[in-house]
């Protein structure tokens, strides 16, 4: 049987970057991809990399859940110029990181080199280190935003990421952290205690939006470190509504643009006014 189409729009191509360490990134990439299910007006090309970064900067838009994964000076330039000439980026969780972590017989310390300076540009941040998963509480520092709309200050368990941020950042939502990071070289950034956790910032003609929350893993995913089988799937992170409802006006953002809420149509969706993601 044949269903009408859904959405409305014209055809949108979108490349989807997941892969990495650490993660359960088969889960966030079913995830994403049901998302991205509910635009029938999406083709979305998935990649585990940056490597084909000629089909990837072809796209209207890309979506990246990464880890570890860095992209050389030329694909983060390439990734750059397609941004400012219009692509809309959304980059996630640990997107923004490069981890070196112990050698065998070292000390159990993590670090996190200055290895992508041209993505770290591009994506407004750097990661340097988390706190242990807990609770944390996730404020809605621009309580107007279309993306936040109908969503107030909430708790979840995930990772809250202290990093080194740019000064052009529009935050949309932040958390107050101000402890150390057992484990992580740097420990802590002296004289700030907000941390963003949904901001975006304009490139030119696109626009980079970047939400740190979501973090999952599966038994097996901590084996390249020594621990073969966790024998726990950890995915509470996934399991907070606001979460849930953020994540799904950000890829109908990254899918439509500016006019993402004319065809964000999951039930429960908050019909506001279109506001501009960067007014």
């Amino acid at each position: 049987m044949k269903t009408p189409a859904r959405c409305g729009a014209a055809r949108v191509d979108v490349a989807l970057v997941c892969g990495g360490r650490w993660h359960d990134f088969d889960y966030a990439r079913l995830r994403l991809l049901q998302w991205l299910d509910g635009h029938d007006s999406v083709r979305c090309s998935v990649f585990p990399d940056f490597s084909d970064i000629q089909a990837i900067c072809a796209t209207d838009a890309v979506i990246a859940y990464t880890c570890d994964i860095r992209p050389t000076a030329d694909q983060a330039l390439a990734l750059d110029q397609a941004v400012h000439s219009g692509t809309r980026l959304l980059a996630l969780h640990a997107t923004n990181s490069a981890i070196d972590a112990p050698l065998a017989g070292q000390e159990r310390v993590f670090r996190t080199p200055d290895a992508m300076p041209e993505f770290s540009a591009l994506l407004g941040n750097r990661f340097l280190a988390h706190p242990k998963i807990a609770s944390y509480r996730i404020a809605v520092a621009d309580t107007a935003h279309p993306l936040v709309a109908g969503i107030d200050d909430f708790d979840t368990i995930d990772e809250i990421y202290v990093s080194e941020i740019a000064d052009d950042l529009h935050v949309i939502l932040d958390t107050e952290y101000d402890g150390q990071c057992p484990g992580f070289e740097t420990q802590s950034v002296a004289g700030r205690r907000r941390h963003p956790v949904l901001f975006s910032r304009s490139h030119g003609d696109g626009h980079v939006l970047y939400f740190t929350l979501g973090h999952c893993r599966g038994r097996f995913d901590l084996s390249d470190i020594g621990i073969d089988d966790l024998q726990v799937i950890d995915r509470i992170a996934w399991d907070s509504p606001e979460f849930l409802a953020i994540m799904r006006r950000a890829v109908a953002w990254a899918v439509h643009g500016e006019r993402w809420q004319d065809f964000d149509r999951s039930p429960g969706t908050d019909h506001q006014p279109s506001r501009s993601l960067h007014e």
